[in-house]
This record gives structure tokens, C-alpha cells and sequence, in this order.
């Protein structure tokens, strides 16, 4: 297996779905953007993984372990060339990705009128157009091999007035996922998103590993199973 690609590799569900995938023994490359977060996800998950290196989005094959099993880059999911460099450096490193995950986000309150428009363009940059950028960019390939997934973490499953960028966003992200099935579920690209309606933290009905689980679950759906919106709300969702 060729191994999994996390963007937006934070402490929180991206780190879980790092480290589940890591379990699974898929090789697993973390994208984030600062270099402070992804060595600290890296290095989390070094004792699952086995060993890590680290690189930039500009510097693909850095690092400092030939045998590593987790790799990190940064790159600003805004930053186009930047995103796809890391992306080359990950299929370079690994392979080209059985998984991708986009968990990039901008998760701020505001209501109508408070953010400018140069604010809401920018959350529309993270939350909706990084994920199309990641999906243009891997998804062709894993069409023409016939198999793939393409996972984004989703949430606001209905508008609410104190988080109208959000809102917007995540509700784009489901059009764009809709969008991804259409032109690519045909030639075997699992698309999905995984809805997460509250509050992410360990111990909570909300424990990112628990979450995580239906990455995975998704990821390993026989194709006549596939789901394409799975709807998060408590530990005991199935």
C-alpha cells in the first residue's frame, strides 16, 4: 500500500486519523501549516509509526530517516504551489496515496456583517478551495489506477447565525464532494465527507479517536457500501 496523506495534520482529528491509519501499517504523510505542529503530530506519532522526517512543501525527499514511516511537510493550503509541492514530495516519498484527508479549516465565530469581505474570501480559501486543490491534484491519478479515497472533514451540518463563514464553508465543502463523486466515484474514487456536529476532545462524545474510526471505516468500504456523507454526532454513532 502506498499509504495515506493528512492535510491539515493538527492535534486534533488529524492527528487521529494520522495515527489510525499509521496502526493499519500505511505509511502516512502529515501536512500542516506551520512547521511547530506537524513535528509535534510527527512526533506523536513516532510510536505507532516507527521513525519521521520532515521537509517543506518547496523541499520534497527532506528529512533525516531513509526508513521513515511518517514524513511531514508545511505548506499553507492557500499557497497552491506550495500545497501541490508537498503533495509531490508525499507521492515521492510513499507512492502515490491510497487516502487523502483534507482537515484544514478555519473555525472562528462571526455573525453577518461582522467579517469583511476580504475575511470571508480568505475561510473560503482554507475551507473550501484547498480541498479542491488537494482533490484536482490527486484524484485524476487514483482514477486512472481505479481506486482511492478522497476524505474531508466536514461539520456545521446546518447553518447556525453565529458562524456564517463556517456555515458557508462546510457547505461548499459537501457540494464540492458531491461535485469530486460525480467526476470521479465512476472510475473507483471513494469521495466522502465525515460531518463532525460538535465540540472535538479526548474523553468527550467527541474523542478525536473515535472519530477517526470512520476514516477508516470509510476508507476500507467495499465500493457497493460506499457512504459519501457520514454525519458524526456522539461516540455511540455507528
Amino acid at each position: 500500500m502506498s499509504g495515506a496523506v493528512v492535510i491539515g495534520a493538527g492535534p486534533g482529528i488529524g492527528q487521529a486519523v494520522a495515527r489510525r491509519f499509521a496502526r493499519a501499517g500505511m505509511p502516512v504523510a502529515l501536512v500542516a501549516r506551520t512547521r511547530r505542529t506537524v513535528d509535534e503530530v510527527a512526533r506523536a506519532l513516532d510510536a505507532t509509526a516507527g521513525s519521521s522526517e520532515t521537509g517543506t512543501g518547496a523541499g520534497a525527499g527532506a528529512g533525516t530517516e531513509p526508513g521513515a514511516r511518517v514524513a511531514a511537510w508545511t505548506a499553507d493550503v492557500t499557497d497552491e504551489a506550495a500545497l501541490r509541492a508537498a503533495l509531490d514530495a508525499a507521492a515521492d516519498r510513499f507512492g502515490p496515496p491510497d487516502v487523502v484527508v483534507y482537515n484544514a479549516a478555519i473555525v472562528r465565530p462571526d455573525r453577518v456583517g461582522e467579517l469583511s469581505a476580504r475575511g470571508h474570501l480568505d475561510a473560503w480559501a482554507v475551507n473550501v478551495v484547498g480541498a479542491h486543490t488537494a482533490a484536482a491534484h490527486v484524484a485524476p491519478a487514483m482514477a486512472r489506477r481505479g481506486s482511492g479515497t478522497f476524505l474531508v472533514t466536514s461539520g456545521m451540518p446546518r447553518p447556525v447565525p453565529r458562524y456564517v463563514s463556517l456555515s458557508l464553508g462546510k457547505a461548499g465543502v459537501r457540494a464540492l464532494v458531491s461535485l469530486l463523486d460525480q467526476e470521479y466515484g465512476p472510475a473507483g474514487v471513494h469521495v466522502a465527507a465525515i460531518t463532525v456536529d460538535g465540540p472535538v476532545a479526548p474523553g468527550t462524545a467527541f474523542d478525536p479517536d473515535a472519530i477517526a474510526e470512520h476514516y477508516w471505516r470509510l476508507h476500507a468500504q467495499p465500493r457497493a457500501e460506499w457512504e459519501h456523507d457520514v454525519l458524526f454526532s456522539g461516540r455511540t454513532d455507528g
